[in-house]
């Protein structure tokens, strides 16, 4: 169980990479932070949590990651630092080696973060929590804003392809989706809040 009181008086930070259902699971990953009591931190105010979602479909995605970490690190001191997303799944010894990671979490982990986030004390290396992407069968719907009338609807993830030129089965893990009615739900909700535009 975790002492929700460590998440008071808390702002957080955001960074995504990647593609839009990346962005959609970082906004997944805010609502949940929020609703725990953690704010967002507004554009020039320090952050008590970095959360970085990143992307590892090159590996110029991956010099990005990096690089957007390091740039979290240095733009928030001393704060407890998150790193999720395809490359913390594809090589989350590499992330967690990076000076002031705190915590590295796997596709199965990221829309759990609340359960991982136990004192907010930083540590000397970086903990990893992943699962092997094979044993993935959650499916966890999110949903984000592009603007006040376009809405990102996470419909599927993962895949059974295994292209040879492709990291998302192993960096997401086999093919799953929501229900149908789920999912609906979902889309009228974003017609309540004003979304026109939903993109699949």
């Amino acid at each position: 169980m975790i002492d929700q009181t460590v998440f008071e008086n808390k702002t957080a930070a955001y960074y995504t990479l990647g593609c839009k259902l990346n962005f959609a699971e970082t906004s997944a990953i805010g609502k949940q932070l929020l609703h725990a009591g953690v704010l967002r931190a507004r554009k020039g105010q320090k952050a008590d949590i970095c959360v970085i979602n990143t992307c590892s479909v090159t590996e110029l995605a991956d010099k990005k990651g990096r690089q957007a970490i390091r740039r979290m690190i240095q733009s928030h001191p001393g704060a407890f630092v998150v790193v999720t997303g395809c490359y913390a799944q594809l090589k989350p010894d590499e992330v967690a080696s990076i000076d002031g990671v705190d915590l590295v979490l796997g596709s199965e982990q990221k829309l759990d973060v609340i359960r991982y986030l136990d004192d907010l004390k930083k540590k000397d290396k970086g903990e990893v929590v992943t699962s092997k992407t094979h044993r993935i069968r959650t499916f966890v719907p999110s949903c984000s804003a592009d603007d006040r009338t376009r809405y990102f609807l996470k419909v599927q993830d993962g895949c059974d392809y295994f292209c040879s030129f492709c990291t998302i089965p192993y960096a997401r893990g086999r093919s799953r989706n929501g229900s149908i009615a789920d999912l609906v739900k979902q889309a009228r909700d974003v017609v309540v809040q004003g979304g026109k535009e939903i993109v699949l």
